[in-house]
């Protein structure tokens, strides 16, 4: 919005919030493990953390509709949609908006009538192809009535009635007995995905050691509680774009209600989950058991990712019996796998067939309310050929986490001040095994702009950057945005490093 729009760079709202941030990634914030009053203190500086954030956001998203040339709507009355992507690849996902009173279709700069549904929630869904690398496209909303907008009624359970989702790459069954996934066959592939019931909510007693809140009980296992017990499982949309199913299901006094989400255009099956938790002192895992045994589980960390065995043997493999990732795990063997990714949950274990995701925990001490109370969070089984890296799991793990951005706008044809066309491309970094991390007005040169990127496969890369904005790559940079002299090639980028120009 500053390079397009003239926006005023938001330079010291953006580092009041970061230093907040940075401050409630003290060590005992992070995991949980602190006394009540800390977390009163931290949510409220979180909260006042992602209020300004969003602000900044918006304020941002707005400037830059302000500035695109308007083609000739298809109606006087239209409004139009931006749709922005801000991850450094071109994706094609599902759009969602609240529409205004009365009934209307969105159509994309073609004149197509795209495909659209109403959700239970009342939202809309469409489908935004293409939307370029750190880019946005533009959409048409257009007055309206359409018969296809509409998703199929909720429907209750009926005795021996299948429950069964399918797209073009997955069909899947949800046993109406447990809620846990019967089945989940991979049509590309043609092969089953599970070898024992996937998704199943399992329960340990967890009383932990001294340290409660820190450490998980090296023995859980061999103390499980009762299944969960289905309390109502319904198909809520069977609609063009988006296939729902809900199961509720009761562990103690604690309710778990779970989503399985199969959108039409994606080969991730959604666990979209909402949990009121009121277990003291109890651990609970999602598990899934594979049709396939693998020697290493592969798990994601901070600019990279680290391999561990599945049938640990030294003293040292043996004490991880439980390891965090950030967004995903992956159990394969090269020819195929399955990743489990996940927005909010970090906490992982394996075996040879299997990965199973803690979700929660109710340790007492030192806070004896910890965790109790309504939760909500996503993960997602990503079955795929050949490995992790061929399969692109680093992109799938960060579109779950980091949806389109979608607003709706009046236009403003013949806009003086407007320079950009109807669909543009920001930044790109030409390669498919960088991430971009920040692109920032550098500290010392309100002139200059500096972008971070990662390289996420453990592969050579090298930048080619590409940008509607006539961007240049620079000297490369250290993290203090100091010149490197460097005999190597500029552009060219090492396995799993952090590179700055």
């Amino acid at each position: 919005a500053t390079i397009v729009a003239g926006v005023a760079y938001p330079r010291q709202e953006l580092e009041q919030a970061w230093k907040r941030v940075l401050f409630n990634q003290f060590h005992d914030i992070l995991p949980g493990s602190s006394i009540p009053q800390v977390f009163v203190d931290a949510n409220r500086e979180w909260q006042a953390v992602q209020q300004e954030g969003s602000q900044i956001l918006g304020r941002s998203l707005q400037a830059l509709a302000s500035q695109i040339c308007w083609p000739e709507p298809p109606t006087s009355d239209s409004r139009a949609i931006v749709v922005f992507n801000p991850l450094n690849w071109s994706r094609s996902a599902i759009g969602r908006l609240r529409l205004p009173e009365g009934d209307w279709q969105v159509y994309d700069l073609a004149g197509q009538l795209l495909e659209g549904q109403i959700t239970e929630t009342g939202e809309v869904l469409f489908f935004a192809e293409a939307i370029p690398s750190v880019g946005y496209r533009v959409f048409w909303l257009v007055p309206g009535a359409d018969d296809r907008s509409t998703s199929s009624p909720k429907t209750e359970l009926i005795a021996g009635k299948d429950f069964v989702m399918e797209n073009r790459y997955l069909r899947v069954e949800v046993d109406p007995t447990t809620g846990d996934l019967r089945s989940v066959f991979d049509r590309v592939q043609n092969r089953e995905v599970l070898s024992a019931p996937g998704n199943q909510l399992q329960a340990f007693q967890d009383q932990g050691q001294y340290w409660d809140a820190w450490n998980i009980d090296p023995n859980y296992a061999s103390h499980p509680l009762p299944p969960a017990q289905l309390l109502e499982i319904n198909v809520l949309s069977q609609g063009p774009l988006e296939q729902r199913i809900r199961v509720v299901r009761q562990i103690g006094r604690s309710t778990f209600q779970q989503d399985y989400v199969l959108q039409r255009h994606s080969p991730l099956l959604q666990i979209q989950t909402k949990v009121d938790w009121q277990e003291p002192h109890v651990l609970v895992k999602a598990a899934f058991t594979f049709a396939w045994a693998a020697e290493a589980a592969t798990y994601a960390i901070p600019c990279g990712a680290i391999q561990r065995p599945t049938r640990p043997t030294t003293p040292a493999e043996q004490a991880k019996w439980e390891v965090p990732a950030l967004g995903w795990a992956d159990l394969g063997r090269g020819d195929y796998g399955a990743s489990l990714l996940s927005d909010y949950k970090h906490g992982y274990d394996s075996q040879p067939d299997q990965l199973r995701l803690s979700l929660l925990r109710g340790s007492t001490w030192p806070d004896p309310q910890a965790d109790r109370g309504p939760h909500c969070f996503t993960y997602a089984l990503y079955p795929h050929a050949q490995t992790w890296q061929v399969a692109q799991t680093v992109r799938q793990s960060r579109e779950l986490v980091t949806p389109l951005q979608v607003i709706v706008t009046e236009p403003q044809p013949g806009a003086q001040s407007a320079q950009l066309t109807p669909q543009g491309e920001f930044l790109n970094l030409g390669s498919d095994n960088l991430v971009l991390m920040a692109l920032k007005q550098a500290e010392d040169d309100t002139e200059q702009w500096v972008i971070r990127c990662y390289e996420c496969h453990g592969e050579p890369g090298a930048i080619n950057l590409q940008s509607d904005l006539n961007l240049v790559v620079g000297d490369r940079l250290n993290l203090l945005e100091l010149p490197i002299n460097s005999e190597n090639a500029a552009l060219q980028i090492s396995p799993w490093s952090i590179t700055s120009w």
